[in-house]
Parts: C-alpha cells; structure tokens; sequence
C-alpha cells in the first residue's frame, strides 16, 4: 500500500501542463483548381502568388497552413482555429478544426476559405492562429495588424 501511494506521488509530480507554440501560418490564394503553386519549387510558388494576387479573378479561395507544436496535451480535445478579418467583411471569419498529428515530427494543418466566404472577406486584412485544448487557450500567433 505504501509503495503505491509513493507511485501515485511521483507520478504527480511528473506530470506537466500542456505547452504548446504556433510556429508559423502561411497565407496562400488558391486558384480555380485548387492549387496554390504549379510546381513543389518555393520560388515557382511564390511566383505563382504574385500572379494570383495580380488576377484575383482566377482566385477561388484561401488556404492558411499553420505549423504548430504540441507537448502534453489531452489529444481528443485539440482544436486549432483561425480568425480572418478581410476589407469586405467587419466581423472576423472563423475556421475551427480538431489540431491532429499528421507526422511524429511536426504538425501541419491546413484550414480553407472558399466558396460565398471568400467571396464576402474580400482580400485579407490580419488574421490570428489559435491552439486550444479544450477552452484552455494553449498556443497564439497573428499577423502584425491583428
């Protein structure tokens, strides 16, 4: 009995709090297929997005790619979410998704607005990347205009 409750009380001790960081969120127009580069190049993509951003009529969306980390955290109730405040639009645009693990070495998730939402946002202004487990705010990184 007594070496359990020594168990019971290291495992205590041991156990920490979630700690999490949004790394980076990158911003990218989609076309009318969907794809937001013609080629896996860095250059031919960011290209590609000066052209979009030049002829927004051949824009159907926007892509946001977050790349978060993640340490003790309660995986079931992980949501990551995105505001978007655009020139159209005064209230902000929110994404919300389950944050899930897409390799053991890094988290990339990707939240898309497209259809009557793009269309209302208009270009984006600032936005701001959110990790939640729960309705406990773990993780926070927006735009400069935020």
């Amino acid at each position: 009995m007594l070496l359990q409750l020594i168990l019971a009380a290291g495992f205590a001790l041991n156990a920490e709090a979630a700690t999490a960081r949004i790394v980076k969120g990158l911003p990218h127009l989609l076309d009318n297929e969907g794809r937001h580069t013609l080629s896996p190049s860095l250059y031919e993509r960011d290209a590609y997005q000066a052209f979009l951003r030049k002829n927004p009529d051949k824009c159907s969306g926007l892509r946001f790619d977050v790349q978060w980390k993640v340490k003790a955290a309660d995986w079931s109730q992980l949501r990551l979410r995105l505001e978007i405040r655009g020139s159209k639009e005064g209230k902000p645009f929110v994404l919300d998704q389950p944050a899930r693990r897409n390799h053991w070495y890094n988290c990339w998730s990707s939240l898309t607005l497209d259809g009557e939402s793009y269309q209302k946002a208009g270009d984006v202004i600032s936005w701001r990347a959110t990790l939640w487990e729960g309705d406990k705010l773990l993780a926070e990184q927006k735009s400069f205009l935020w």
